[in-house]
């Protein structure tokens, strides 16, 4: 049991390779990184290649394969956060010129996993699919904000100067206080943190036990987002987002009935 545990998590560190910044690998440098032995590498390329999750080229490297775009397409139709949370995103893009976004929270990563926008001329440099930063933007904060405290102690802890270089606090202990602000307002502000010229303010989506799995963001252009519209728009994320956490449970409990 223990060896088909280690050669799945060997597997899945191959695909833990791929990135915006590291698109495509040679088996030479993946070995140079993983550690693995040639033969070792072809057993596991050659079973992710037949899956699909990794085409190759002759005298090429090895790039993510269609399996990866199959299961983004059905992990957006059948995810029920992003069911929940669809007409929402309709909803508030149709009441304000924006982008809404709905991003997952999982390990240490942020991602868009649904949109909507209505800008006329959006500015956004984190599409779906594409991780967005810790410890940078309104997302960030309303997740570790409303974490466990250990959990939220060691994400700061980690993460400290990039909140220390958008003037969250200078210590832990400083950025825990605001960060303890933001729990009791239910939505977090930030202005040009992540995108320059763009507001974005998030709340966090919640499970029954009241950890996050996820925020709701709306983002907009600076200059036409003033004082009486931002007021507006953290009422109406922090509404939203409530609404999306109450409707995923309730579908939740619904479901815990039909099956026990």
């Amino acid at each position: 049991m223990s060896s088909v545990s280690s050669s799945g998590a060997r597997i899945l560190a191959i695909l833990d390779l791929f990135s915006q910044a590291s698109p495509e690998w040679t088996p030479d440098g993946m070995m140079a990184q993983l550690g693995y032995s040639r033969p070792t590498l072809y057993r596991y390329l050659k079973t992710l290649k037949d899956a699909g999750f990794l085409v190759s080229l002759p005298q090429a490297g090895y790039t993510l394969g269609p399996r990866v775009t199959e299961l983004d397409f059905l992990m957006e139709r059948s995810d029920p956060l992003i069911r929940a949370a669809a007409p929402h995103l309709t909803r508030l893009a149709a009441t304000f010129p924006c982008s809404a976004f709905l991003v997952r929270w999982y390990g240490h990563r942020l991602l868009c996993v649904a949109s909507e926008v209505s800008a006329p001329s959006p500015k956004s440099s984190y599409p779906r699919g594409r991780p967005m930063p810790m410890g940078r933007g309104a997302i960030s904060r309303a997740i570790i904000a409303n974490l466990p405290r250990g959990g939220r102690e060691a994400l700061v802890a980690e993460f400290l100067p990039e909140f220390r270089a958008v003037g969250l606090g200078a210590s832990v202990a400083q950025v825990l206080e605001t960060l303890a602000q933001v729990r009791r307002d239910g939505v977090a502000v930030a202005r040009g943190e992540v995108t320059p010229g763009v507001v974005g303010v998030a709340a966090p989506v919640m499970a029954a036990d009241r950890v996050p799995i996820a925020a709701l963001c709306m983002t907009s252009d600076e200059r036409e987002t003033g004082d009486d519209r931002l007021v507006a728009i953290r009422d109406e994320v922090r509404d939203t987002a409530t609404a999306i956490s109450t409707e995923l449970n309730k579908a939740a409990v619904a479901c815990d009935a039909v099956t026990a």
